[in-house]
């Protein structure tokens, strides 16, 4: 039987002020707000546009405008004689005008943060999470090492990408940063060696730097990872632990090899380096590419450890990420993030646990959008900055662009006045290296991003002429 609401159960949920002008945007907006935060289900009938307009005390003309706004927005979808339902959209297909596009109050378009957009898989794993909550109401309602649910399913994942895996050997957290961060606490005191790649996410950098680590900063070429020098850095840095993206490295977008893997771990082994695999990009695969098994499955000592996180692959608001190491440092890890969170908030563990069952469904809808997104991108930013230079990644979220000038600090100023928040390449550097390149994200719908390029196109011309300073910029996702 179909879910349906009526017009008094839809007023109530709505609860417009009637004096808000025009009342049909504000009627629109608060039916798409809530279909994004969950609280309407995508597929539940909507009361009819005379049954609404009675309760909520307007005309049916407005309420026709409010239902003709939220189905050119996706959030409707209406058969004659039948009704309308509430929808999700293709991500793909939203402009500019899209809530979920919002970062802070300052109205820039987003594109210092490579977080992706919601999945339209999000509202249905909430509405399991909401059915299932309940049944764990009888315990004490956290687990420091994590739901048993969702440990199962990301060692499941790892096994079935090549790397048995047992559930004991999954540490839950509070995303891929506060999985560093409790990494680097346990393994590194002030003054120990950190390798790094440069450039690098980051935030992992701010880490480093909070722990009082030596960072020892390593170049990855255009070409990707050069293994000579990584080996030589750990060598003569005796660097205690190695911070590495080899999938689809964020920013530039490479993906190491198999043969590379072997080598960085072996080398690892041989200097006693422990290495910390990032691998919140991994299953982000747009193009084809020669299958690759995990960096921890060249590992014979336990000196590889993997986090992941659920944030570029289904959302960003959902903060759960994990750890696979051995059982013994699961253990450890627990207690040491006792004194810190106690454990992960259960309701986002059975959102991402009820994920992991539709995991290729996701990864497919991701490469759909994505690559949508990153032709948009690519072909904008060659007809309008055709001196521009970059090589497309076959996965990620982002350009690693060079510049031929201004300054990438200097530009980002600019676009800032121009609507646009961007992420200079000093960001992922250190010491204010990196000032010729730009960080451009394609998670962003083709609309949106093809609008940014044309305001970073003049804020260029701006940034040449000599542009007032914008506002400070955030740290960059």
């Amino acid at each position: 039987m179909d879910r349906y609401l009526s017009g008094p159960q839809l007023a109530r949920l709505v609860a417009i002020d009637p004096g808000t002008r025009p009342y049909y945007s504000a009627l629109a907006q608060a039916v798409r707000s809530l279909i994004l935060d969950g609280r309407l289900p995508a597929r539940i009938r909507v009361p009819a546009e005379r049954h609404l307009a009675e309760a909520l005390g307007v005309s049916r003309t407005t309420v026709t405008a409010a239902y003709d706004r939220l189905r050119e927005q996706g959030y409707l979808e209406s058969r004659q004689g039948a009704g309308s339902w509430t929808a999700l959209p293709d991500p793909g297909s939203l402009g500019t005008e899209n809530p979920w596009l919002a970062a802070g109050d300052d109205g820039l378009l987003p594109l210092h943060a490579a977080a992706p957009l919601a999945t339209p898989m999000l509202p249905p794993a909430i509405a399991f999470a909401t059915e299932h909550y309940r049944r764990h109401a009888f315990g004490i309602g956290y687990d420091p090492v994590g739901i048993a649910p969702l440990r199962q399913a990301v060692a499941a994942r790892y096994t079935a990408r090549g790397l048995a895996t047992r559930p004991e050997q999954i540490l839950v957290t509070a995303g891929a940063q506060h999985a560093l961060h409790l990494l680097t606490t346990m393994l590194l005191s002030a003054g120990d060696a950190m390798l790094l790649e440069s450039p690098t996410y980051p935030h992992a950098l701010e880490v480093a730097r909070t722990r009082g680590a030596r960072i020892v900063p390593v170049g990855v070429p255009d070409d990707g990872w050069d293994l000579d020098l990584l080996t030589c850095a750990m060598r003569q840095s005796a660097a205690r632990l190695a911070y590495v993206i080899p999938d689809f490295q964020n920013p530039t977008g490479h993906l190491m090899d198999d043969a590379g893997r072997a080598a960085l771990v072996g080398a690892a082994r041989q200097y006693g380096t422990t290495l910390i695999v990032d691998e919140t990009w991994t299953e982000l695969t747009i193009d084809e590419v020669p299958q690759t098994a995990p960096l921890a499955a060249f590992d014979t000592d336990g000196r590889v450890i993997s986090i992941g996180s659920a944030s570029k692959l289904w959302w960003g608001g959902l903060r759960i990420g994990w750890i696979r190491t051995t059982a013994a440092m699961v253990r450890r890890l627990a207690v040491l993030r006792a004194g810190v969170d106690i454990a992960s908030p259960l309701f986002e563990q059975l959102v991402v646990t009820r994920l992991f069952e539709d995991i290729e469904e996701a990864r497919a809808e991701r490469r759909h959008t994505l690559r949508a997104s990153r032709g948009a991108l690519v072909a904008a930013v060659r007809a309008r900055m055709p001196d521009w230079g970059f090589t497309v990644p076959k996965g990620g979220g982002s350009l690693w662009v060079r510049l031929a000038g201004p300054s990438a600090t200097s530009l980002a100023d600019a676009a800032g006045c121009h609507g646009v928040r961007l992420a200079p390449g000093p960001w992922f550097g250190v010491d204010g290296t990196l000032e010729g390149r730009l960080r451009l994200p394609f998670t962003q719908p083709p609309q949106v991003l093809i609008e940014a390029v044309d305001r970073i196109a003049q804020a260029r011309v701006r940034g040449a002429r000599g542009a007032p300073p914008a506002r400070p910029l955030t740290p960059a996702l």
